[in-house]
């Protein structure tokens, strides 16, 4: 078995792949979200990258919940470093409805019940906090919830 040069490894590295090979993922990672006896997670929509901006083509996943259901949010420890909050958004992800500031280093959040909201039909949108190395563009996880008489849309 060939093994390559270390030279060969070193301009690999510095092409443009410094972050993957300093094993440092190449996006933000998953949040999880848990409401009932549902357990899924929610994939990034946006989230800088090399200071630049990355848009995802992801669908958010929708959970159906009781009223009065325990929301917790769990976000990867890089996220919980810099800081995080959560926007509550219309069922069409147009009006910002609320937003829960959560403590810089938490990394899971359980502060939010299905009640909370007025509309049976929402999005929580996990947004990382702004300032890091694309400035204002920072990333974002939205999640929807249906309660009984939602409807998201399309």
């Amino acid at each position: 078995m060939r093994r390559p040069a270390p030279a060969l490894l070193l301009v690999l590295c510095t092409a443009g792949t410094l972050a993957a090979c300093a094993g440092e993922p190449e996006a933000p990672g998953d949040v999880r979200v848990r409401a009932g006896g549902q357990d899924i997670t929610a994939q990034p929509t946006q989230y800088c990258l090399d200071g630049e901006g990355q848009r995802y083509e992801t669908t958010p996943p929708v959970v159906e919940v009781s009223p009065d259901t325990a929301i917790r949010l769990t976000v990867p420890e890089g996220i919980a470093e810099r800081g995080w909050q959560v926007q509550v958004f219309d069922e069409s992800l147009q009006e910002v409805i609320g937003e829960v500031d959560v403590p810089q280093g938490t990394e899971t959040f359980d502060g939010i019940n299905s009640s909370d909201v007025l509309p049976p039909a929402f999005y929580l949108v996990v947004v990382e906090d702004k300032g890091g190395d694309c400035g204002e563009f920072s990333a974002a996880w939205p999640i929807g919830f249906l309660r009984a008489g939602g409807d998201l849309g399309t």
